[in-house]
């Protein structure tokens, strides 16, 4: 088992950062990728960022240039840097890892950015 803990949402203005961090904890060897999903109210559940245990990393097109994802191995923890943030970035972000055919997910946190 996995468990991944979130931090780091909040409410901003457009144009502002934020900073997502997850850590993760239990059988971490098992782990062979990490990132952030999101999900705004009506909307389905989209990848937004991810990174390998290797360091490859991956981004939707709507956040490339703003978004970076980053994963300390000693600290088992990977971050997402939000920089100028839009509205339509409000949603829960939900961090996930995978590994053996399995995804863990945690709990979401809110990102709010108002206009």
């Amino acid at each position: 088992q996995v468990q991944l803990v979130e931090s780091g949402g909040g409410l901003v203005q457009a144009g502002g950062s934020l900073r997502l961090s997850c850590a993760a904890s239990g059988i971490i060897f098992t782990i062979n990728a990490m990132g952030w999903y999101r999900q705004a109210p009506g909307k389905q559940r989209e990848l937004v960022a991810a990174i390998t245990s290797g360091g490859s990393t991956n981004y939707a097109d709507s956040v490339k240039g703003r978004f970076t994802i980053s994963r300390d191995n000693a600290k088992n923890t990977v971050y997402l840097q939000m920089n100028s943030l839009k509205p339509e970035d409000t949603a829960v972000y939900y961090c996930y890892a995978s590994g053996h055919s399995t995804v863990y997910w945690g709990q979401g946190t809110q990102v709010t950015v108002s206009s």
